[in-house]
């Protein structure tokens, strides 16, 4: 049976375009020209009863000025979808494929010049990509296979993916090139919930250099969160992967996001605030650097034990007591100075400047936070609030201890590092 190619003619004057089979066979001026280096080309003094095969072209024969029609390949490439195909599907529909021949080569791009990987079948009968193609792009593909003479075929096609109605996104915590602290968790919050998360977890990952263990943990359907075992060696490069185009995330939704993302663990400093000694003590690269008088929760508002993670530095913050589900008028101060936020109920490491006399060290009194000594405005860096605030990155830890309360959840905050490691890695 002879090999195809698809050709793009047009009929005279109807302005459209047509395709048709033509035989993938190279010229006889092609098979000329490789034999001038031995002297003969044709009609004229050659040895006609010696020939030379050029194996993978299909070979001519005949003498003098004429000779019989080229043979061709017995090969047969079909390429699926068909070309100029639309809303093709991004997983599982493009197939590349060779009867009475082996697959020798399959090239496909984007129209960017991207190439797409995939996998040929030992026996070189088939060609599938290695993941799914991205979605509301056109891809071109070029595909060849010889026969058992060695004679080509070739077919060349394109097509153009879906774009879905559905997408869904996963939005993290990190931004590019950034530094933070020791115990930085890499969380995703998507837009919408995610039912294949076996898909998911293959296609969003993070990696690290030095190279460490680093698994992912499913909070619900619509959160995945990423930890080592223990905190992240400083100097480290982390990078979240995310590779979610064209995958379906649930049937019929799409993820639309195709890039790395990567950033610096700083200095090793994490934190302990002592609900019975009231104190914050810093600690930093294996040392102490400082121990803060403290004022953790009271009685009735008592402060969560365990690990937390600083998510947020904020200069100012309005606190207000409906925030921690009290009635309106409890408190409302609308300038706490040097705010950082470990909890997305509210619990925060912050400074206070009302509290008279200062109770820092002393006792118990605020609203379930950590509260150090300031300044109203927090305009001097010798209080205790200013000096932390200063020396703290998002994503160091800060733990809490000796709290009547209970221990706060893993998926309060970034709080991972409260969960052991082998409940951590049950839902990667």
């Amino acid at each position: 049976m002879p090999s195809t190619a698809t050709e793009a003619i047009s009929g005279p004057g109807d302005g459209r375009r047509r395709s048709r089979r033509v035989r993938a066979v190279l010229p006889t001026l092609a098979v000329c020209v490789a034999l001038l280096g031995v002297g003969a080309c044709g009609g004229g003094g050659g040895d006609d009863e010696k020939k030379t095969k050029d194996p993978g072209v299909a070979a001519t024969k005949g003498t003098g000025g004429g000779g019989d029609a080229p043979q061709t390949s017995k090969a047969v490439v079909t390429i699926v979808p068909k070309d100029g195909a639309t809303d093709v599907a991004t997983d599982g529909a493009l197939k590349v494929s060779a009867v009475a021949g082996k697959l020798t080569q399959v090239t496909v791009t984007t129209s960017e010049g991207k190439a797409v990987e995939g996998t040929l079948s030992p026996d070189g009968a088939t060609w599938t990509p290695g993941a799914a193609l991205q979605t509301g792009t056109k891809y071109a593909v070029s595909a060849t296979a010889t026969d058992a003479a060695g004679l080509l075929s070739a077919m060349q096609s394109s097509f153009t993916t879906l774009t879905p109605a559905n997408t869904n996104y996963g939005v993290f915590n990190i931004d590019a090139n950034a530094t933070y602290g020791v115990g930085m968790i890499v969380s995703l919050e998507f837009t919408k919930a995610v039912t294949d998360k076996a898909v998911v977890n293959q296609a969003v990952t993070v990696t690290s250099e030095p190279a460490v263990d680093v698994k992912g943990h499913w909070f619900g359907d619509k959160r995945l969160d990423f930890r080592p075992e223990k905190y992240w060696a400083p100097g480290t490069k982390v990078t979240l992967h995310l590779n979610l185009d064209g995958k379906q995330t649930s049937p019929g939704v799409y993820g639309k996001q195709k890039k790395d993302v990567t950033f610096t663990v700083g200095r090793a400093q994490t934190s302990v605030a002592d609900n019975t000694a009231h104190t914050l003590t810093v600690t930093r690269d294996g040392a102490v650097l400082k121990k803060l008088p403290a004022s953790l929760g009271d009685a009735q508002f008592t402060t969560y034990n365990g690990k937390m993670t600083i998510m947020s530095k904020e200069p100012t913050v309005h606190m207000q007591s409906q925030s921690i589900g009290l009635d309106k008028g409890e408190f409302d101060i609308p300038d706490v100075p040097h705010g950082m936020r470990l909890s997305v109920t509210g619990t925060y490491v912050h400074g206070n400047y009302w509290r008279k006399p200062p109770p820092f060290g002393k006792e118990n009194t605020s609203h379930g936070c950590v509260s150090l000594q300031d300044v109203k405005g927090g305009g001097d860096p010798n209080m205790a609030a200013a000096w932390f605030y200063k020396e703290s990155l998002i994503g160091d830890v800060v733990e809490v201890i000796n709290s009547p309360d209970k221990v706060i959840a893993a998926d309060n905050g970034w709080s991972g590092w409260t969960m052991a490691w082998d409940k951590w890695t049950a839902t990667s």
